[in-house]
């Protein structure tokens, strides 16, 4: 099953927007352990996404491997000549469409990293986005992981543009840190997408409300792309891929099954929140402001 969403008709304030033509399509993937068949999932579901006239393919988080810190090392490679990257490069140029390749696990100059990929339509890598909030956790009697036990963070901001949308890139955790979606909002982001593999203790509490939250705080779209729930024994994802809008209305979100949602973004929805709640230029920067530090 697809579900098909049309932004500028679904969201009806006090004036008809006309639609700007950016298609989304958000790939909720099985994932197993067979490297060559997750990756070719991953292929197949790129060309479908193309068929419905998509411009942008988002993937899930950890696509190409099972999540988990025994997993990373197996699975990892470099970028961009790596198996996983060669065929997402060689997707998004036959199919013409920017891919942003959910993550990998990467492997560079002896480090491992949680790295988001995206291939713009001529082949080419257009960005590179590492996880920069390593997901450490224990909720006691339910759920302990630590990715910085093999994992290094990431230290850059990543964004890239689109049909004149500019987009940022984050991944998973980096989601519950407002600051990171702060800074893409000062940098002129209106779509932030978080692949991203929530756990079953808590994607049940906090996966739409941190969606949600950070779309309305900033005023953009956000989208959430995760796996499919898998089954037992490991890491078992929430599942529920979630497209958000600037209002914090939540447009659409899957099951837990592998799916696809296809979704026309309109950015006057952006530019109407924007200048109906003007909270950006209200800021009382004379007292308070969120800067980025690391030097370019």
């Amino acid at each position: 099953m697809y579900i098909y969403l049309f932004l500028s008709s679904s969201v009806k304030r006090n004036k008809v927007y006309e639609a700007i033509p950016l298609r989304l399509a958000l790939i909720q993937l099985m994932v197993g352990e067979d490297k060559a068949a997750n990756v070719a999932r991953a292929v197949s579901f790129i060309e479908r996404a193309k068929q419905e006239r998509a411009d942008v393919v988002a993937l899930p988080e950890c696509f190409n491997s099972p999540y988990g810190t025994s997993h990373f090392e197996k699975y990892s490679e470099s970028i961009p000549d790596g198996e996983t990257s060669t065929a997402l490069s060689e997707a998004a140029k036959r199919n013409n469409v920017y891919v942003i390749g959910g993550t990998i696990p990467e492997k560079s100059n002896g480090k491992l990293y949680n790295t988001c990929t995206v291939w713009g339509p001529d082949g080419k890598l257009a960005a590179k986005h590492r996880k920069m909030h390593l997901f450490d956790i224990d909720i006691k009697g339910k759920i302990t992981f630590r990715e910085s036990d093999v994992l290094t963070a990431g230290n850059s901001l990543t964004t890239f543009e689109v049909n004149g949308c500019k987009i940022g890139i984050g991944i998973c955790y980096d989601i519950r840190f407002e600051e990171m979606a702060r800074l893409y909002r000062n940098k002129g982001c209106q779509i932030l997408i978080y692949p991203a593999a929530f756990n079953m203790t808590t994607g049940p509490l906090h996966w739409t409300l941190l969606q949600r939250a950070r779309a309305n705080d900033n005023q953009l779209y956000v989208a959430c792309v995760s796996p499919a729930r898998g089954s037992p024994p490991g890491y078992v994802a929430w599942g529920h891929t979630q497209l958000t809008n600037p209002w914090g209305e939540i447009l659409e979100e899957l099951d837990a099954v592998e799916d696809m949602v296809i979704s026309d973004i309109d950015l006057k929805i952006v530019e109407e929140v924007r200048a109906q709640i003007p909270t950006f230029s209200q800021r009382r920067t004379d007292l308070y402001e969120t800067i980025w530090k690391k030097e370019n």
